[in-house]
């Protein structure tokens, strides 16, 4: 197997986890109840601000797709590795426990840690 350039294997496993970050989203719409569910807990926040921070959370990855190829060594390292961890907390933070969440996150948050030791032991020399 050839080996990828780091900065085509970052930006390969954020659209890794982008996609799977929609695709989860998409198939809970399909759950019964979870229309009110998020409704209850939203609680007094207006589910439009609660839809805005959903959005906000999605740029994470969908930028770094882009950054991963652009940066500069130093700030692509630590762009991922802060953004991973970040991301990271929003999937285990803020998810449920149906089980094809908690299947899609195991794949968001193994991609995310694959994200981090790339980016961790990216030497300069590689670039």
């Amino acid at each position: 197997m050839e080996k990828l350039d780091v900065r085509v294997k970052l930006s390969l496993l954020w659209i890794i986890v982008m996609l799977n970050m929609a695709f989860a989203d998409i198939l809970s719409l399909y759950v019964p109840g979870i229309h009110e569910e998020l409704a209850s807990f939203a609680g007094d926040i207006p589910i439009t601000y609660l839809m805005l921070f959903g959005a906000v959370k999605i740029q994470i990855p969908i930028f770094m797709i882009f950054l991963s190829r652009v940066l500069k060594h130093k700030a692509n390292r630590l762009a991922n590795i802060i953004a991973s961890i970040t991301t990271i907390i929003f999937v285990v933070g803020g998810g449920t426990l149906m089980p094809h969440y908690i299947f899609i996150a195991t794949i968001e948050v193994a991609c995310m840690l694959a994200i981090i030791w790339s980016a961790w032991k990216w030497r300069k020399a590689e670039v």
